[in-house]
């Protein structure tokens, strides 16, 4: 703030100049005490200047209604949204969201530091603070390829800027408890620039978060259970409860909130489309479902406010106090967290549910777009499994809704088998729900395909593939034979990366992500209708789905979440952290 502006505050605090802004009468959500009170507040120069008997040159009749500060996403990967940051942040906004801590590891596993770059850039000049953290492990793990490699020497210029947070979700955790130099190396430095450091630990065990909380890691948003929850609590860790649109766990983590611990808590999305974010909100619903399972308000509101605003060193947002930026918002309901306005840096910004024409930077992206798509020449036994003189096959099951999969030990039987010259093979079978899942090199053609087999994704025609492929980003695809799995990993190296459903060798739906196969240059309207195209085409290759079909084909390439996962490297066992063969 210039010495200037911090002048006028504490003169428009004293009363000695009006405020710009003076909110009468409204009920003040205390998120200090969890409690809520009546009064006014005035605003100066983006800030919070006062709670009293204020005036300003613009008076606002509060009566009926509440104020809360605007809401921050304590873990994101904006490139999940398939929308650049400048198209991003509108439909945040719309939610309430003024504030998120964004982690670009996806882009920086294609383009590395040259990723990063893009995301802070085409975030720069909109009304929203986007945060990043650094990503602390491009590759993910040894167990795939990516098309990055990033170390610390790589990273430690970020840790000047004030956007930049901290170190992002260390996933390697053997890494850690091995004190892998690399890894040591990202912890030591942004232990040394006071940062904070952000943890993804599925299942792990007391020890293990010991070590975690030693090596200064901070958070995990990856809890599956309450009392695993309560377990990294106990140990000094901040859980984010995550509701994204392929993992949701709040119903599972909320029993371990309580109003004597709930300061340790925060609300996540993680992964969200850009149409989910929409039809179904963002971190506003969770405070809905919060509520609705019994946590008071000012709670739920305060795990999406002041929470993260503390555990991220943001010492003067979320709250509506003196001193505080002014990003709020006014709600007409606050058990339903109805959204009335919305304030950033106390300038209106959405009213009534939509953006004003004022905050609607053009999406002007000047990212040089280039080819990140490398596929080897695909031939008709480039996905052939050899079954020959094997009995049983390990089969990867989805689980809905959820990261995690079950490992299935499934008889091999005379309907899954087909001849091929002299060996027997493996044949998807529609009514098993059985397919095949492979996934392809796609940074530097090293000719590498993963191949596995899969049930639950409940294709009955065609195929489905994506160069969204967590956290590589390698192209996946499933599908109910191989010609027409063939044929959509070649259209998505002709769109230079996507998703596409393809039946019949034949293109029922696409969305481009050109940038980095991740996202789409376009305006979040048109994704968004590319979207409900994709949902619409779905229809014709599938049936009864209770989950996001696209989110959850990208995270089956994840080898750090149990139990089994595939690379382009081969079908992995992530509890036993070994490759495994697809029939024994």
């Amino acid at each position: 703030m210039k010495k200037e502006l911090f002048i006028n505050t504490i003169k428009a605090s004293t009363k000695a100049i009006k405020c710009d802004l003076v909110i009468k009468n409204i009920t003040i959500i205390d998120v200090f005490n969890k409690d809520k009170f009546t009064d006014t507040v005035g605003i100066k120069d983006g800030f919070i200047v006062g709670i009293g008997d204020y005036e300003g040159t613009e008076v606002i009749d509060g009566t009926g209604k509440f104020i809360c500060s605007g809401l921050m996403d304590a873990h994101c990967h904006i490139e999940s949204s398939l929308v650049t940051p400048s198209e991003y942040y509108k439909a945040a906004l719309i939610n309430g969201i003024t504030s998120v801590v964004a982690d670009p590891h996806e882009i920086a596993n294609v383009l590395g530091t040259e990723g990063i770059d893009f995301m802070i850039n085409s975030s720069n000049d909109i009304p929203f603070d986007m945060y990043f953290m650094l990503p602390s492990c491009v590759p993910g793990t040894d167990f795939e390829n990516s098309g990055a490699t990033l170390e610390a020497r790589d990273l430690k210029k970020y840790y000047k800027s004030d956007r930049i947070l901290g170190l992002a979700e260390v996933m390697n955790f053997p890494a850690v408890v091995n004190c892998h130099d690399s890894m040591i190396d990202k912890l030591y430095d942004c232990i040394g620039n006071s940062k904070v450091i952000d943890g993804h630990g599925a299942g792990l065990s007391s020890m293990m978060t010991n070590t975690y909380r030693t090596a200064n890691i901070s958070t995990d948003h990856e809890c599956i259970s309450a009392k695993e929850a309560l377990e990294k609590v106990r140990r000094g860790m901040y859980v984010l409860i995550r509701e994204g649109t392929a993992a949701k766990n709040l119903n599972d983590l909320l029993p371990a909130v309580k109003e004597n611990n709930s300061t340790r808590f925060c609300l996540c999305t993680d992964d969200k489309h850009i149409d989910d974010m929409l039809r179904n909100s963002s971190i506003n619903s969770s405070i809905v479902k919060c509520i609705k399972q019994g946590l008071k308000p000012e709670t739920a509101i305060q795990m999406a406010t002041l929470n993260p605003s503390v555990l991220y060193k943001l010492n003067n947002k979320g709250a509506i106090a003196p001193g505080y930026v002014a990003d709020f918002i006014i709600l007409d309901d606050l058990d339903n967290f109805k959204i009335n306005k919305v304030y950033k840096n106390g300038k209106l910004v959405v009213s009534d549910g939509k953006l004003l024409d004022s905050v609607c930077k053009e999406n002007s992206s000047d990212f040089n777009i280039k080819n990140s798509i490398h596929l080897p020449t695909l031939k008709e036994d480039s996905f052939n499994i050899d079954i020959t003189n094997k009995s049983i096959l390990n089969v990867m099951e989805i689980i809905p809704n959820k990261l995690e999969t079950n490992h299935l030990k499934i008889d091999i039987t005379d309907d899954i088998k087909e001849k091929y010259k002299n060996h027997i093979l493996f044949k998807q079978c529609v009514n098993k729900d059985l397919l095949k899942i492979a996934v392809i090199e796609r940074h530097k053609n090293t000719g590498n395909i993963g191949l596995g087999i899969l049930k639950g994704l409940k294709l009955n025609s065609g195929a489905v593939a994506t160069t969204i492929a967590h956290d590589s980003h390698n192209l996946i695809i499933a599908g109910t034979n191989d010609k027409d799995m063939i044929f959509a990993a070649n259209e998505l190296e002709k769109m230079q990366g996507g998703i596409v459903i393809v039946q019949k060798e034949t293109v029922l739906a696409s969305i481009s992500l050109e940038i980095a196969g991740l996202m789409t240059n376009k305006n979040y309207i048109e994704a968004i209708k590319d979207i409900e195209n994709l949902d619409k085409a779905l229809n014709k290759v599938t049936s009864n789905l209770d989950f996001n079909l696209f989110l959850t084909l990208s995270f089956l390439s994840l080898p750090v979440i149990p139990d089994l996962k595939i690379t382009d490297k081969g079908l992995f066992n992530v509890k036993e952290f070994k490759f495994i063969d697809v029939a024994e």
